[in-house]
């Protein structure tokens, strides 16, 4: 488990532990800080789309901070079910009580850390994650809208072993892309890959002690 300490300390410590590592008076070496920030619950959530056939459709929303979780996925063998997708949202700019990210520095790396409640109908959820903007409280636009750019994902997999664990997920890319663009939020959003049958995957939202975390580091 990768989970650090939750503070503005760490920025201080990650200043002492780069100059430590540069040997001391003259040498060469970058200074990094890193940052960290929880989601924010208020913001995070799920909306579920059901299309009974033969056309229309409804949308259901729950929000984190009331339900505790956020889901994405579907259960194939169940066309009654809707299928889910994820939305999360890390403030940058400190709202949330987290570590500012500044603008204009450079992220070496950026990761966010889920704890997994729950994997069901499939033993491996293939899964993508993109940057999106989407509104607080959701819409039911925000359910299919399209990514900022079409690289702005990731694709990952999610496993049956993760269920009750910490999962560790790069988001080097989206952060840097959130960052060119002067964005204030980092808003992702968590879908099951359309190569993907089944499989649906809820993660812990709320309780500080397993909510998404964010971790950048970058040179200030």
């Amino acid at each position: 488990m990768k989970r650090s300490l939750f503070g503005s300390g760490i920025l201080v410590l990650s200043f002492v532990l780069a100059l430590a590592g540069c040997g001391g008076g003259g040498g060469g070496g970058t200074n990094t800080a890193i940052a960290q920030t929880l989601s924010d619950a208020r913001a995070d959530g799920d909306i579920g789309f059901s299309a009974p056939p033969p056309i229309g459709g409804t949308f259901s929303f729950s929000q984190a901070s009331v339900v505790g979780n956020v889901r994405f996925g579907i259960d194939a063998a169940n066309p009654s079910l809707p299928e889910f997708r994820a939305f999360l949202d890390f403030p940058l700019d400190g709202s949330n009580g987290g570590d500012a990210l500044p603008l204009g520095v450079v992220t070496t790396s950026a990761d966010i850390e889920v704890f997994v409640n729950r994997v069901s109908f499939a033993a491996t959820v293939p899964t993508l994650v993109d940057l999106v903007p989407f509104a607080i409280p959701l819409l039911a636009a925000d359910f299919d809208s399209p990514p900022l750019t079409p690289a702005s994902f990731r694709a990952l997999d999610f496993f049956s072993t993760d269920q009750g664990n910490f999962v560790l997920i790069d988001v080097t890319a989206l952060v840097r892309e959130a960052q060119g663009r002067g964005l204030r939020n980092l808003q992702l959003r968590f879908l099951l890959d359309t190569s993907a049958a089944a499989g649906l995957v809820e993660i812990a939202d709320a309780d500080p002690d397993r909510a998404p975390l964010l971790t950048v580091e970058y040179v200030p």
